[in-house]
């Protein structure tokens, strides 16, 4: 039975996609942190920061009053704090530390830019709000002119192991593999890898198992991270002796992505299929379903306003942020009504897995206010300004796939290091590619820098000044995937960071000159 027949028939509520359609996003996300404080407020950070005395607060004349006493009343929480202050209790086993209940489930997430993993909650309610919004993405198909084909395939999910660690009191894994071993009865008869495969905890042998099961399935839509989903259909296409993917999956017509800008992948995705398939964005990340790219036609996405997070918006500014990118206690932030189209903002994220005021880490801009929609520009951390040159990870995409276009060669890996020069400043590049007999690392240097002087003025300027140079160094696109498992970050969650900075940096250089 074709799958959005099969939800509708299953009579999959679409209430909440109907109400973020005709409400305003202030009221919602007004709603939405009252329902979080009401839920959360007899548990033990709900008593100790005051949640009844903020809820009280939303009977005032002052409609924003209960806004400015949240704000007041708690701190904002990066990982370290709300881990250490109140996560490990919840980890240790202790019930209604942040969220009703025991906490049994937290997803490993070590992101791109720490060296070990981060430990997030994953409650009951946040699994739900996870489904709820993979649903309305799903029924969002419909808006997508796809062959009625399509919603008879099956979707291929890569991601982490769904065999998860039994710590005690708790298991731990990766979010995809906790999600995937949770999936509703109804979903599994549409589901691939299946569940033999899927909790697979060895890499290779998952993908291995997957190509030589490729030839018996019915793929329409596959989900995961590009780097991975390049490297399978590479696979796929190695083992069964095809052109393409579309040879042994013809109705292959969506790959949903998140995680990473897309844009560097997109022309070895290119080479790989038959013909063109939609592409569609979604921010998923460990703390919550935050958006989905919606529509065709455009790379927005659509935050989810009523699903069991609430949002605060941090201009990324200089007043906001150190020179680490580590967000300052005197930060100032606002609601969805204050935001400026065209403006850069970090997002803080207050949910019901039990996180308040909590730095994700991810930048996005506001496209549309009305609407709630945003692309991601990057992450706090992942922005290069050691002399004012604020180069966002959203030029340097820009800047790579220009580069790549104009050159005829694919990238899919790169990262970047701000480093001492002299008494002033260089930026170091280190491209992944195949198509290194094409090129030449001046070739690439040059290109790229110009690339970057059209697209950011402030590069443009500091390169005349105190940016004195810019290496580059081409290296196959494995040594990138072998650094990654050296650290242990193989798999679907996993990616490399685009820009690499401290210990990484020194550690990335002495793995290349022990793998050349």
């Amino acid at each position: 039975m074709p799958i959005l027949g099969t939800l509708l028939k299953k009579g999959i509520r679409i209430r909440e996609s109907l109400d973020q359609e005709y409400s305003n996003p202030y009221d919602l996300q007004k709603q939405e942190l009252k329902k979080l404080l009401i839920t959360a407020s007899q548990t033990k950070f709900g008593k100790h920061y005051n949640f009844d005395r903020i809820l009280e607060s939303y009977k005032e004349l002052d409609t924003k009053a209960f806004f400015k006493l949240f704000k007041g009343l708690i701190p904002i929480h990066n990982y370290n704090k709300m881990y250490e202050d109140w996560w490990k209790m919840a980890q240790d086993g202790n019930s209604d530390v942040c969220w009703p209940g025991n906490v049994k489930y937290f997803a490993l997430s070590s992101g791109t830019s720490e060296a070990s993993s981060k430990y997030i909650p994953i409650t009951r309610d946040m699994k739900k709000a996870i489904q709820k919004t993979s649903i309305r993405q799903i029924l969002s198909l419909s808006k997508y002119d796809l062959p009625s084909e399509i919603f008879q395939g099956g979707i291929l999910m890569l991601g982490g192991s769904t065999h998860l660690n039994n710590r005690g009191s708790y298991f731990e894994g990766d979010l995809s593999g906790i999600q995937a071993a949770q999936l509703p009865f109804w979903f599994q008869h549409f589901y691939k890898p299946g569940k033999r495969i899927a909790q697979k905890r060895d890499w290779d042998e998952k993908l291995n198992e997957i190509a030589k099961k490729a030839k018996d399935w019915n793929i329409s839509i596959i989900v995961g991270v590009p780097a991975w989903i390049q490297i399978l259909m590479e696979k796929i296409l190695e083992y069964n002796q095809l052109n393409n993917i579309h040879e042994i999956w013809p109705n292959l017509s969506v790959y949903v992505h998140g995680g990473v800008s897309f844009d560097p992948y997109r022309k070895g995705f290119r080479r790989l299929l038959g013909r063109d398939i939609h592409y569609i964005e979604t921010y998923l990340a460990s703390e919550g379903f935050i958006a989905f790219q919606g529509k065709p036609d455009t790379r927005n996405m659509k935050m989810v306003l009523n699903n069991g997070s609430f949002y605060e918006f941090v201009p990324f500014e200089e007043q906001n942020f150190d020179e680490d990118g580590e967000i300052l206690p005197t930060a100032q932030t606002c609601m969805i009504d204050e935001v400026e189209e065209g403006k850069e903002y970090a997002l803080l994220l207050s949910s019901c897995a039990g996180a308040w005021r909590y730095m994700i880490g991810d930048v996005v801009k506001i496209v549309s206010k009305e609407e709630a929609e945003i692309v991601i520009t990057g992450r706090t951390k992942h922005f290069l300004s050691l002399c004012g040159e604020h180069m966002s990870v959203d030029n340097m995409n820009k800047a790579i796939e220009m580069l790549a276009d104009d050159l005829n060669i694919t990238i899919p890996e790169f990262t970047v290091a701000g480093i001492p020069h002299g008494t002033l400043f260089a930026h170091h590049w280190y491209i992944g590619t195949d198509d290194t007999v094409k090129i030449s690392a001046d070739e690439v240097r040059d290109k790229l820098d110009g690339y970057l002087k059209e697209l950011n003025d402030d590069y443009k300027v500091e390169r005349s000044a105190a940016l004195r140079d810019v290496f580059v160094d081409v290296l196959p696109v494995s040594t990138f995937y072998r650094w990654m498992e050296s650290k242990g970050k193989v798999g679907g969650q996993n990616k490399f960071p685009r820009v690499i900075k401290s210990h990484q940096y020194d550690d990335w250089k002495e793995f290349i000159k022990a793998d050349l």
